[in-house]
C-alpha cells in the first residue's frame, strides 16, 4: 500500500526537518552467497520487540549492497563507536571492497563483526517490508554483544558527532555476553 504525503513535503523538507533527529549509526554486515563479506552503513537502525527479539534498519532500494545482504538471509548490527568515524565513511560509499583494510572476524551466523565496534548484534532476516522508496528489513536477534563502554558514534544535520556524558555521571554501559531467545 503506497505511504500518503503531504503535497507540502518535498524531500527536501522532510531532509531538512529530520536532520534534526539525532541518531547513532551501525554498519549492517552479511557473508554473501559468493564467500565475500558485503556491509553498509545505515542511522536507520532500531529495536522493534523484546518478546520476541526483534530489530530492524532501513535500505533504499537503490543500494547495491542491500541485495547481498537480503539474499544471505543473516546479518550483524554493528553498533559504531565515536572514533570509528573513518570506518564509518568506508560504509557509506557505493562500490569498491569496504574491508579492505578492516579488521574483522565472522560471528556464529558467518556476518562479519567489525573490530571496535560498541555492540555487535547477530539476527536472521525475518520479513522485508514496503517503506516507499526503502524497504523495512526485521531482523531476529540470535546472538549479541556488548564491547566497549564508549561513546557512540551520532549523526545529527547531517555531520556525525559524539555524545557528552556530564562529568560525574555514570553511561551505565554493561559488557554483556547473551544468546537471544530461540538461538541455535
Amino acid at each position: 500500500m503506497p505511504i500518503p504525503t503531504h503535497p507540502s513535503a518535498s524531500p527536501e523538507d522532510l531532509k531538512s526537518a529530520l536532520a534534526g533527529f539525532c541518531t547513532g549509526v551501525a554498519v549492517i554486515t552479511a557473508l554473501g552467497r559468493e564467500g565475500r563479506p558485503a556491509g553498509m552503513a545505515v542511522q536507520s537502525f532500531s529495536s522493534v520487540s523484546l518478546d520476541p527479539p526483534l530489530v530492524c534498519f532501513c535500505p533504499a532500494h537503490t543500494s547495491t549492497t542491500w541485495p547481498r545482504i537480503r539474499a544471505a538471509g543473516r546479518f550483524a548490527v554493528n553498533v559504531l563507536a565515536e572514533d570509528q568515524r573513518e570506518l564509518c565513511r568506508r560504509f557509506t560509499v557505493s562500490g569498491g571492497d569496504k574491508f579492505a583494510g578492516t579488521p574483522w572476524r565472522p560471528g556464529g551466523n558467518g556476518a562479519p563483526l567489525l573490530d571496535g565496534a560498541l555492540a555487535t548484534i547477530e539476527c536472521e532476516l525475518t520479513d522485508v517490508l514496503d517503506g516507499g522508496d526503502h524497504a523495512i528489513a526485521l531482523g531476529r536477534v540470535t546472538s549479541l554483544t556488548a564491547h566497549r563502554d564508549t561513546g557512540p558514534l551520532l549523526y545529527f544535520r547531517r555531520t556525525w558527532g559524539r555524545l557528552t556524558i556530564p562529568r560525574g555521571a555514570r553511561s551505565g554501559v554493561r559488557c554483556v555476553r547473551s544468546q537471544g531467545a530461540g538461538a541455535s
